[in-house]
């Protein structure tokens, strides 16, 4: 029987600002789309949060034994500079600007998002599909919404009437925003737009002349509004109405809202259960952002080469330091805080290489069976995963007991116990044992300290030339030397 039979889970919903029990739509069965990369520019950070917050759901859905289709997007197209509706699409951009085919910039980007996915150790969504492979269907919804007369053509141009739309829907209900507190917060049209109304957004953008990215339309060549993809790709793949839609809070307003229109506009009815939000990471204490040099990239935590790190840190580490916080909660990432994570990190490690020494008795005196629900009571609390860490570094103490010989446990209870662990570790929250790959290495690391110290050698006595020769080498096996205020590190990139 199917795990799912016997768990109740909770999921906080976005719509209703409430934790609600998860019934599918389907039976055993799971519908969820994530709004993935816009794929103009490398991965930043948050994004993986974000993504990382999402595959842990999606791998519990799995644990429970729900048979579930992932949808993650990759937006190529549409996604205008400003997030509304003027401006240059971020892709054609950057094309622009590097003298590239847009689909040379967007080759470039998704292989880049891939890597850093697998570098994590997502696991790869049920479909991947693409906004210009979808352009056929994003201009037979915006013809739908034509002849349902909520949308209007002006000069090769096509906008959502948000006005008309609000008049017997809430434009709003996702965001809890009021749209007459919009309009009269907005300064009037001044001739300079097409559009009736201030909030009316784009369906369906005509190409200027030197636009190339562009597509034949009943209207005119020109290319989709960024929210209309989304619309189009995951009622095509999930059905007109479907369990879960997920991305990052930074989406829930204009996006999703616009989504919620759009499916309406076009099917008559709400197309999602529940909508989940991730919040926000930020860099000590910070936003981040590039502009004012508050940023890191996802691979120079690994590789250390930032001047926000005293050292590098390992793709698991990082993961599990992303994990202590819930994905409805901001998250900081410091210095000392990711230094903490990674002493839990190899705590929770060493304490299950240690289960294999672990012998069985005739009888238990751990309640395992209250363990393993506490687990579960974790992750059916809208995917608690603090909650599950506490729970499992529980079951550290419970290892430590039984290593003692302060307690015991009989063949079927350790056997449950060590599964569970391992499952809630590695198949749950995804993270890999990288004590035993540390300790296939160490030779390895044996050999690379000797260099470091051969070569802190020849810096002392001033022989730069044999301090350049030894870290150019390294660099070239793959070996990344980062000099620090504690000493030299090193990552194998």
């Amino acid at each position: 029987m199917p795990l799912f039979k016997n768990q109740t889970l909770k999921i906080y919903n976005s719509l209703s600002g409430e934790k609600e029990i998860f019934t599918p739509i389907h039976e055993g069965s799971v519908g969820m789309y994530v709004c993935g990369p816009t794929v103009y520019s490398n991965v930043h950070l948050g994004n993986v949060r974000t993504f990382m917050s999402f595959d842990v759901i999606f791998r519990y859905f799995l644990h429970l034994g729900y048979k579930t289709r992932y949808v993650r997007n990759i937006t190529d197209v549409g996604h205008i500079v400003d997030d509304v509706d003027d401006g240059e699409d971020k892709i054609a951009k950057k094309a622009r600007i590097e003298q590239l085919e847009p689909m040379e910039v967007v080759q470039q980007y998704t292989v880049d998002f891939h890597d850093i996915l697998n570098l994590f150790n997502f696991l790869p969504p049920s479909i991947e599909p693409t906004a210009t492979g979808h352009i056929i269907e994003q201009i037979e919804i915006v013809k739908k919404i034509i002849d349902n007369g909520l949308a209007y053509e002006v000069n090769g141009s096509v906008y959502f009437d948000v006005v008309k739309y609000n008049k017997t829907n809430n434009y709003g209900i996702l965001s809890g925003r009021n749209i007459d507190e919009m309009l009269a917060n907005t300064r009037d049209l001044d001739g300079q737009t097409d559009k009736k109304n201030a909030q009316d957004f784009a369906l369906w953008k005509k190409a200027e002349p030197q636009h190339i990215m562009r597509w034949p339309s009943p209207w005119s060549d020109g290319f989709p509004g960024w929210h209309l993809e989304c619309t189009a790709m995951s009622t095509k793949y999930l059905g007109n109405h479907f369990d879960i839609h997920g991305g990052g809070m930074d989406l829930k307003f204009p996006h999703h809202e616009c989504e919620i229109a759009q499916n309406k506009a076009c099917t008559g009815h709400t197309p999602v259960n529940y909508w989940m939000h991730a919040n926000m990471l930020t860099l000590n204490g910070k936003k981040m952002s590039k502009s004012t040099g508050n940023n890191i990239l996802p691979r120079e935590i690994i590789t250390g080469e930032s001047e926000f790190l005293s050292k590098a840190f390992s793709p698991s580490v990082a993961r599990f330091f992303m994990l202590q916080a819930h994905y409805r909660s901001n998250l900081d990432f410091t210095n000392d805080a990711i230094h903490a994570a990674e002493k839990g990190f190899y705590r929770l490690m060493e304490a299950l290489d240690g289960l294999v020494e672990i012998m069985p008795e005739t009888t238990s005196t751990l309640d395992i069976s209250s363990w393993k629900q506490g687990c579960y009571d974790a992750m059916n609390d809208d995917f608690n995963s603090p909650i599950l860490i506490a729970q499992l570094f529980e079951g550290v103490r419970f290892i430590n007991l039984l290593k003692d010989n302060s307690a015991t446990l009989t063949v079927k209870d350790l056997k449950t116990f060590g599964d569970l662990m391992r499952s809630f570790v590695f198949d749950v929250l995804g993270l890999k044992d990288e004590m035993t790959i540390g300790n296939n290495n160490e030779k390895l690391d044996g050999v690379v300290h000797m260099l470091i110290g051969m070569r802190n050698e020849a810096r002392s006595n001033k022989d730069f030339g044999m301090s350049d020769q030894i870290r150019d080498q390294l660099i070239a096996l793959g070996i990344q030397l980062k000099d620090g205020k504690e000493g030299t590190s090193f990552s194998i990139q």
